[in-house]
């Protein structure tokens, strides 16, 4: 009975192995040594950063929004993959289903449309 169990106890090692070799040894031997001004400013696609407060500033709720559409429009793609696996087995029943959910999506979007959700320079 052992024997079932011993690759996932050599999987478990080799990870909390991994696991300790990241957070102990790799900051002291992968990690820069000498810290220059390039290394401690903030990456800014190759342009001079602009400059921030202490603190770091405050986002624009817009940003927060933009990423929680992002979000809700991206999981409703998840759940259509299940759907378009399961297709013969549903039939008409998950078609009607799967039309009513889209409906409902596509209203939510037409809202968030209508109402300027998707505009970014506002």
């Amino acid at each position: 009975m052992g024997e079932v169990y011993l690759p996932i106890f050599v999987l478990g090692t080799l990870g909390l192995l991994f696991a300790l070799f990241s957070v102990l040894l790799a900051p002291k031997t992968v990690a820069a040594q000498k810290y220059n001004r390039s290394l401690t400013d903030s990456y800014e696609c190759g342009i001079d950063p602009t400059p921030q407060p202490i603190g770091g500033g405050r986002f624009p709720v817009k940003y927060y929004l933009t990423a929680m559409l992002f979000i809700v429009f991206d999981i409703e793609i998840v759940f259509l993959y299940p759907f378009a696996v399961a297709f013969d087995q549903l039939r008409l029943f998950g078609l009607v289903e799967m039309a009513l959910f889209i409906v409902t999506v596509l209203v939510v979007y037409g809202y968030v449309w209508r109402r300027g959700g998707l505009e970014w320079d506002q």
